[in-house]
């Protein structure tokens, strides 16, 4: 495994934390904590492919 696919030792804490947090949570607040993390997911895959299409020049009209 490539090392960008590995998480730094501050990722692994940071997945501990939110672990600890997500144990505390109701079953609803947990439901509705994932509905809105999918959410934000979208909008980031939304963001980097616009911004692909921008840097590839994609997102402006051919010119002729």
């Amino acid at each position: 495994m490539s090392n960008s696919m590995k998480l730094s030792l501050e990722q692994k804490f940071n997945i501990r934390s939110f672990e600890t947090q997500v144990k505390a949570m109701s079953h609803e607040q947990a439901q509705e904590f994932l509905v809105k993390l999918y959410e934000q997911m979208l909008l980031k895959d939304n963001m980097y492919q616009d911004f692909i299409r921008h840097q590839w020049g994609l997102d402006s009209p051919p010119t002729l």
